[in-house]
């Protein structure tokens, strides 16, 4: 499988989360204390919205990507980058390949237009279903479709289904999709997911698998309770009350930073707002 981490709240380089804590994104990418494989080491990528300041911003702007195929522990090009870019809604994934080529266009995040996508997990039985599934594409979206994977697949499914106007509701169809299409061949528990996605100004987060033990996923505590918790930590105080950290598995063992994303629960991160709310596949 992957760890993935998203981050939105005051712009910091994106190193300040990739490589600097004590169990960071790079360290998972070879000790993942959590996930299905230990080292994860097919691929990373890292997706972006620029620090534009207001005047110079007409809109969410779209975002920019980085994806390689080496792993990330050696990735010179990303250390560099993340020393020196700044935002303040940004994606990162380090991938284990669960049978896909190890291609840049099979790593994340994936892009289409403002929007950015990331996947930890599977789709059960993904050589049995993906034609029916890919058939179930919107046409005029499908040539954007540049690799191979199941998460790339299961973007293009949630777009079809209204990603850009409900994201909650297109999630949720494209789960009941591939489950019902997976019923249809005899494929027992056909999803398997953590996702992130963001438009740039809102963050949705979903977990969520068929059997109901689905890949581990942590958001973090909200800033002004930490700064209670651990007046002594000096990043807590630069850092706005909005800011929130979604992650695969925790970057470190700080005593209350982080919780447990329920089962089958998505979560909305917004300008100075987040809220869960419970995850039911639809069909039809």
């Amino acid at each position: 499988m992957c760890r993935w981490l998203a981050y939105s709240g005051t712009p910091i380089p994106l190193a300040d989360l990739l490589y600097r804590p004590a169990h960071s994104l790079i360290d998972q990418s070879r000790h993942s204390r959590l996930g299905v494989e230990t080292t994860n080491g097919d691929g990373c990528g890292v997706g972006w919205y620029p620090d534009l300041a207001p005047e110079h911003a007409d809109g969410p702007p779209e975002p920019a990507v980085f994806r390689d195929i080496g792993p990330a522990w050696s990735d010179r090009n990303l250390r560099e980058l993340s020393r020196c870019v700044r935002s303040p809604l940004f994606f990162a994934h380090i991938r284990a390949s669960t049978g896909s080529p190890v291609q840049q266009s099979n790593c994340h995040p994936f892009r289409y237009g403002r929007w950015l996508w990331m996947h930890n997990g599977s789709i059960g039985g993904f050589a049995q279903l993906k034609r029916d599934l890919a058939v179930a594409v919107d046409p005029s979206l499908y040539p954007s479709i540049e690799g191979s994977t199941d998460s790339e697949l299961m973007f293009y499914l949630a777009l079809t289904f209204g990603l850009e106007q409900d994201p909650p509701t297109a999630v949720e169809r494209m789960i009941g999709t591939v489950e019902a299409v997976g019923e249809r061949h005899g494929v027992p528990n056909p999803v398997q997911m953590t996702v992130a996605a963001s438009d740039g100004e809102n963050m949705w987060a979903f977990r969520y698998s068929t059997e109901h033990a689905s890949r581990s996923l942590f958001y973090s505590t909200a800033v002004r309770a930490l700064r209670q918790m651990h007046p002594e930590m000096e990043v807590l105080q630069r850092v706005s009350d909005e800011t929130r950290i979604v992650v695969s598995e925790p970057l470190g063992d700080l005593a209350g930073a982080w919780n447990e994303v329920p089962e089958s629960t998505y979560g909305i991160v917004r300008q100075g707002h987040d809220e869960m709310q419970p995850l039911t596949p639809k069909r039809g």
